[in-house]
Formats: C-alpha cells, sequence, structure tokens
C-alpha cells in the first residue's frame, strides 16, 4: 500500500492544437489531457497520478501558456530533471515550460486566475499553407479601424450571453473583460506569414464556451459591413435576445498567458 501523503506540482505548458481535439479525454480522439497522461504514466513507470487541467480549450485552440497540476504520493527530488524527462518523451508539439511544488490548498479550477486569449488573423489574400494551424484568413476586404472600435465595446462589465455557445436561460453570462484591443500582429512572426496580419488580444478571469471566437466572429461581420457599432451594443445589454451565428475558426485562437493571482 503506498504512502498517503500527496504531493503536489503546478506544470506550465504550451502546445499547438491543430491535430488535437482540444483538452478534454474523448473516445477515440487524440487530446491534450490523453497525451499529457500518456506520457506521464510512461516517465513515472506506472505509479499512482492524477492530473486535472486549469481550463478546457476546443478542438485545433492553441496555448502559448496554460497549466494543469499534478497528483503524486512521492515527491519529486529533481524537478529539473523530471522536466527534461518529461519534455523528451512529450510529443514536439506539445512542451512543458516549468514546474512548481504547491501546497494543498491550491486548487488549480477555483484559483483566480487571469487568462490572455488573442485571435490570429488576415484579409484579402490566400495565404501560405503553413499558415493554417494557428492564423485564419478572411478572404475579401475588412475594416480593420471600424473592428478596433468595436473591440473597446466589449470591455468592462456586461451580458455575454448572446456570445457563449447553446446557453441556457440558468447560465450565469454578467463577466468582465479587463481589455480588449485589436491591433497589427507584433505577437507572432515566420517568413511565411502575410505582410500584414493582426490580433484581437482579449483579457479576463473567466469567459463562455466558445465566447472569443463569438466576439471575433461578430468583429468580422463589422469589418464586412454587415453589421453596425450600435448591434455590437445593443447585444451586450441585459434584455437583449439577440444570439450571434458566426463562430471564428478555431485554428485562429491561442490562451497567450494564464496569470494565478
Amino acid at each position: 500500500m503506498f504512502n498517503k501523503q500527496r504531493f503536489y506540482y503546478l506544470i506550465k505548458i504550451q502546445y499547438l492544437g491543430y491535430r488535437f481535439h482540444g483538452w478534454q479525454k474523448q473516445p477515440k480522439l487524440k487530446t491534450i489531457h490523453l497525451m499529457i497522461d500518456r506520457t506521464l504514466n510512461f516517465i513515472l513507470d506506472g505509479k499512482p497520478f492524477k492530473t486535472l487541467g486549469s481550463g478546457r480549450t476546443d478542438a485545433m485552440v492553441s496555448a502559448n501558456e496554460t497549466a494543469f497540476e499534478l497528483f503524486l504520493y512521492e515527491k519529486i527530488d529533481d524537478e529539473h530533471a523530471f522536466l527534461a524527462l518529461f519534455n523528451h518523451n512529450l510529443p514536439q508539439d506539445l512542451r512543458a515550460l516549468s514546474i512548481e511544488e504547491v501546497d494543498a490548498a491550491f486548487n488549480i479550477i477555483q484559483h483566480s486566475k487571469i487568462k490572455e486569449y488573442i485571435y490570429l488573423f488576415t484579409f484579402g489574400q490566400k495565404c501560405h499553407p503553413f499558415c493554417a494551424p494557428i492564423m485564419t484568413t478572411i478572404l475579401g476586404t475588412l475594416d480593420i479601424e471600424l473592428m478596433k472600435q468595436g473591440a473597446k465595446l466589449f470591455e468592462g462589465t456586461h451580458n455575454f450571453k448572446p456570445y457563449c455557445f447553446r446557453a441556457t436561460d440558468q447560465g450565469f453570462y454578467e463577466r468582465t473583460i479587463d481589455s480588449c484591443e485589436l491591433t497589427e500582429n507584433t505577437l507572432y512572426s515566420a517568413n511565411f506569414f502575410p505582410k500584414h496580419s493582426y490580433t484581437l488580444i482579449v483579457k479576463g478571469k473567466g469567459f463562455g464556451r466558445n465566447q472569443i471566437r463569438l466576439m471575433m466572429g461578430t468583429l468580422i461581420k463589422l469589418g464586412r459591413g454587415e453589421v453596425d457599432l450600435d448591434y455590437i451594443k445593443a447585444s451586450l445589454q441585459p434584455e437583449t435576445d439577440l444570439v450571434m451565428d458566426f463562430i471564428a475558426p478555431a485554428s485562429g485562437l491561442i490562451l497567450n498567458a494564464l496569470e494565478f493571482e
């Protein structure tokens, strides 16, 4: 019978989500959680462990920085060596960034945290296929300056029910967005990227299912001239019955940073 004392570790990771069906384990599908647990089972040589993610990402969504908690019944003697061994055995589109021992009071789900998402996109031309895993291409013209104005409307505390996929009357939809800015992309670069690309950068404590992608979809419609700024303002009112009908593609979405308070 193993020692009942438990040890707790916070491990930060990053991954390219393009070939994965999101974080959560699903039957017969390749997910981030599955690959992490499979790798840990190998390097721990079958010793008991448990992992718990800080949150879910959807299929094809990537993460520059996110985290999971590792529960063990034996202390890790050399965290640096453990991290190196973990990375050596993970697939090349998934990397562990750091490991930190935490105490039993730490709860990765309930612990207050700030998430920063970015949505990377371009428009007007067919891009090099290598862009596809992390950048969405919108064919046609977009009014970027108008979209910048629209993005700022999401800042603050609003009713985001229209921006939550399959929302019900029982859910909690009043959420606060600390900042929401659309700007020319300076975060990611590659020699096959188009000359101009853009990022929607959104920061807050909590987001509903598909919320960022529905916000981005509405901004794309704004840029195309299909809706106006008043439409976005109306969609954020408590009494609204509007439902957003365009979810921007998943591959442009990146969980860029995760900060525990």
